[in-house]
């Protein structure tokens, strides 16, 4: 390669390297004035603040291929596994007197806080290393499909920020703008987080406390009923035509097609047919309305079902380390 070639591959080279600025971004503008309109902004801090936001596309790439599309058993090795059941012991003896407070003021019971705290972040060691406000500015004016989504966790972040006394520039999360040891959205984070320790203020990025009731507050918000089941094993047997198994039916009219619950169970009670292909066949489960109401953390049958069989497995081998 002539010297020629070589300054113009290294200055090519360069200049993919730049950062791209998100004031390139169609709908910025837009957005700007909006919110100098509904929340009092000040148009010339928000341009500034934007004109330091870099777009990402390595973000797109990721939420373009979730892990839900790995096969079912891959995805649960992942989460279920030796290593986490061991961290979720020391997290639950850690904070053991918050868990049980959380579980008697909100009904969620201690293992599946201590599992979905454990699924999103390896129980607070992992929370993300993007720039908020790179991930959201990426997704609301760069990803099509749930724009309008991200637009609004965007405007909330910029609210929560101002409330918070964030800075807007050194909060990091997932890839999807997920915060702090839980992975709150803004979003979630404006409306269900709490002050769980008393301190006077809610942090949900280092203390743990506050993860723990936060938590226990959002899923009784979606729904949480105290003392209810998350899922069971079900039988199935006959071929018969069981239609559109997605959608909620009670027990007596699932047992009408040849679905029973592993564990007695009312007829009248409400669940839908969950359906997991494992390496001996196919695997089938009923999930219940609190299964559904850990689908609001994250809409995925295997997020739901990940996070109850690591509450499960934590619930057994805590179970059996008091024996011993």
């Amino acid at each position: 390669m002539n010297n020629l070639l070589r300054c113009l591959f290294l200055f090519a080279a360069s200049l993919a390297a730049m950062p791209v600025f998100s004031v390139t971004l169609p709908g910025l503008p837009d957005f700007i004035d909006e919110m100098v309109l509904k929340h009092d902004f000040k148009q010339d801090e928000l341009t500034g603040l934007f004109a330091q936001v870099e777009h990402k596309p390595e973000i797109i790439d990721a939420i373009s291929r979730p892990s839900t599309r790995k096969p079912w058993p891959e995805y649960r090795a992942a989460f279920v596994n030796a290593y986490r059941i061991k961290h979720g012991l020391a997290f639950w003896k850690a904070h053991r007197l918050d868990l049980i407070r959380a579980e008697k003021k909100y009904g969620v019971p201690q293992a599946i806080i201590v599992a979905l705290i454990g699924v999103e972040t390896l129980y607070g060691k992992q929370t993300g290393s993007f720039r908020t406000i790179n991930a959201l500015t990426t997704l609301a004016f760069d990803y099509p499909r749930r724009a309008v989504f991200f637009r609004d966790e965007l405007e909330n972040y910029l609210l929560l920020a101002r409330e918070q006394q964030f800075d807007l520039l050194e909060v990091r999360s997932s890839y999807a703008g997920a915060m702090g040891i839980p992975q709150f959205m803004p979003s979630s984070y404006r409306n269900y987080a709490v002050d769980f320790n008393g301190n006077h203020k809610i942090d949900l990025l280092n203390e743990t406390s506050d993860a723990i009731g936060s938590v226990g507050n959002y899923l009784q918000g979606y729904g949480w009923i105290r003392g209810g089941r998350v899922s069971v094993r079900a039988h199935v047997s006959g071929e018969s035509d069981r239609g559109a198994i997605d959608a909620p039916r009670s027990l007596e009219e699932w047992a009408t097609v040849g679905v029973m619950p592993g564990v007695k169970i009312r007829s009248n009670a409400q669940a839908r047919l969950l359906d997991y292909t494992v390496a001996e066949g196919r695997e089938f489960w009923l999930g219940f309305n609190n299964f559904e109401v850990i689908t609001r953390y994250n809409n995925s049958d295997y997020y739901a079902m990940s996070v109850f069989q690591l509450a499960e497995a934590l619930r057994v081998a805590r179970k059996g380390r008091a024996r011993g």
